[in-house]
């Protein structure tokens, strides 16, 4: 299973390696701190492997594997959903005009907001402390906060943008657009090339996301497991 991209095992290549402290390893098996998300991975395909991964998913709860093919089958685990996704990466940044809205750093303090927002919205797995995984930005109306983007899995110089949701009754005025272009800008001035996941079938994100400057790497599938 080893590959000299990190692109093709991203989940594995940030559990492995800069995600290593927050990560939960038994033998082969990696997952996430279900406080951050639900990420999880193999090392290898190999039995003793295969029932750690059981062992991790009947202690902590269902894992998301997202990779280019399904995992192996996990012994006493049942597959909760499945489906085709796309990773895309932004190699060159587009000129774009500055927001028509202010953009503010998110903190500590937005914690429960932004769990919320995340929670309502649904834009991917979001844990109580996903939002210490990087720098978070948003769009707040009256002091409340109605939109937001940030970072999540991070590997020598690539960097995901991840977090993205806007309110319901708030979308349609450029927030996403502009908050990721934010980010991604970052992430850029420091050498880092941003990369994102989307749900194939979640045609018009994924055409924002080109107009963006992002172009389709490859497929992914996205599989989550639980104990049977």
């Amino acid at each position: 299973m080893a590959t000299s991209d990190p692109l093709e095992r991203p989940v594995h290549g940030f559990l492995a390696g800069d995600g290593a402290s927050i990560a939960l390893r038994l033998a082969g098996a990696l997952r996430l701190d279900p406080d951050f998300g639900l990420f999880a991975a193999l090392e290898d395909e190999r039995p003793e492997t295969l029932e750690a991964m059981a062992e991790q998913l009947r202690q902590h709860g269902p894992a998301l594997f997202m990779q280019p093919d399904a995992p192996p089958p996990i012994p006493g685990a049942r597959v909760v959903s499945q489906a085709a996704g796309v990773q895309m990466v932004r190699e060159q940044a587009p000129k774009r005009p500055p927001p028509a809205f202010a953009i503010t750093p998110l903190t500590e303090a937005d914690a429960a907001e932004m769990l919320a927002l995340a929670t309502l919205t649904r834009p991917g797995p979001f844990g109580s402390r996903t939002h210490e995984l990087g720098t978070f930005v948003g769009v707040k109306e009256d002091g409340r906060l109605i939109a937001m983007a940030g970072e999540r899995m991070r590997m020598p110089g690539l960097r995901e943008v991840s977090g993205v949701c806007t309110l319901p009754d708030r979308r349609g005025r450029g927030y996403a657009a502009g908050l990721m272009n934010h980010v991604a800008e970052a992430m850029h001035a420091r050498g880092e090339t941003p990369f994102l996941h989307a749900y194939a079938s979640n045609t018009g994100a994924i055409a924002l996301y080109e107009s963006l400057g992002y172009r389709i790497r490859r497929e992914v599938l996205v599989t989550v497991l639980e104990p049977a």
